[in-house]
């Protein structure tokens, strides 16, 4: 995915003083992970580079730009050329050690002085996507450059460029070379932004991992469902969920949306949005964490409740020697096992049935939910929905 504001955006300002230079973050197990910058930042040092360049008429090595929240970030321009009137400069990627389908593509950008005084013109060029649908907070038709990246170059070239502006205007055009193939390896399609990569970021800095850039994506693709007036979302625990959940449930791509492990998150976010029903698909590792009560399923959140699975099997009359395999299990997947094996009927509908009084809970009771167990295979085990 593409790690960044939007569509998987992994960036927070950390207040990091006047020049933030790479470093390493403890994560939450203490290992070190090294933070990266946004393609935003890749557009906005390449922009300032070339202003430089332009004015001094020689190479441009590296740059330090204003960040959103006023510290500020060194980065290196990895190609420059100019003329008297025009410069084109590049920025590798660096996404730190964050899964990002972007990390060391090229950031390119074009800028030539025109006629119109005192005017910034930003538009995207090869490899930039599209938008092609609302909800994004961008105009139909526009280039996919998001509005904190804009404002960055725009307050990063006047921040320079005020003799140049009094006689000239600057026109901006931000290419990625390799965007078109990078797109659809982002959730870009999805939400309509089409023929490239966004140029994105809120604070101009990737922190691996960030869990307020995932919400953040899972905001804006429900906003997406709501301004393309569907009111139907398919929230998956991942890719096999979500292509399962496709070959039963017939609605536009756009309504499809991998939640990951945030689902009492997204469920919230769906009732605030009002959308009118949500389906909820996936296996039962994340669905019994679900049932019973958990609203965010990642494995660090703890493991599978045995004592609560057991429970529920004893709800459908489960012997001793199934409750005992059960709560000596390694895991879900294995509790599915024995349920099978040991021919306990009702058991998948037990989970589906307590997964969707959850969420419904966790929607405050303001949209209606229907819960669907996958088997490992894509059969359905089990369907339960609640208004």
């Amino acid at each position: 995915f593409q790690a960044e504001d939007g569509i998987r955006d992994v960036e927070r300002s950390r207040g990091l003083g006047d020049v933030y230079k790479r470093q390493d973050v403890d994560s939450e197990n203490k290992t070190k992970l090294r933070t990266g910058f946004t393609t935003g930042s890749c557009a906005t040092a390449a922009s300032k580079a070339c202003i430089l360049a332009i004015q001094n008429q020689k190479i441009i090595e590296n740059v330090d730009i204003i960040l959103p929240k006023r510290s500020r970030l060194e980065i290196e321009i990895d190609s420059c050329e100019f003329t008297t009137n025009s410069a084109k400069c590049s920025v590798i990627k660096d996404g730190g050690d964050d899964p990002d389908v972007t990390h060391g593509a090229a950031i390119f950008v074009n800028i030539e002085l025109t006629d119109v005084i005192g005017e910034i013109e930003i538009d995207g060029g090869e490899g930039v996507g599209r938008v092609t649908k609302p909800g994004l907070g961008l105009e139909i038709g526009s280039a996919a450059i998001n509005p904190t990246p804009k404002k960055m170059i725009l307050e990063n070239v006047k921040e320079i460029g005020e003799e140049l502006l009094e006689k000239n205007g600057i026109r901006v055009v931000v290419s990625v070379p390799k965007g078109k193939e990078l797109g659809p390896k982002t959730d870009n399609p999805r939400i309509g932004i089409m023929g490239g990569i966004s140029i994105l970021g809120t604070s101009g800095i990737v922190i691996p991992y960030s869990t307020a850039s995932f919400a953040a994506a899972i905001r804006q693709q429900i906003s997406v469902v709501n301004t393309m007036n569907d009111d139907n979302v398919v929230l998956t625990t991942g890719g096999r969920s979500e292509d399962f959940a496709r070959k039963i449930i017939d609605l536009p791509d756009h309504s499809f949306i991998q939640m990951g492990d945030f689902s009492g998150y997204t469920i919230k976010q769906c009732a605030k949005q009002e959308l009118k029903k949500a389906y909820v698909a996936g296996f039962i590792g994340k669905l019994a964490k679900m049932a019973a009560g958990v609203k965010q399923t990642h494995v660090k959140g703890g493991k599978v409740d045995m004592k609560f699975l057991s429970e529920l099997a004893k709800r459908c009359n489960a012997g001793e020697d199934t409750i005992s395999k059960i709560l000596g299990a390694n895991t879900a997947r294995n509790v599915q096992e024995i349920i099978i094996e040991d021919k306990i009927d009702g058991f998948f509908d037990e989970v589906t049935k307590e997964a969707c009084i959850q969420m419904r809970q966790h929607s405050e009771e303001k949209i209606p939910v229907e819960v669907i167990l996958f088997d490992f295979d894509g059969t359905v085990l089990s369907r339960d929905k609640k208004e």
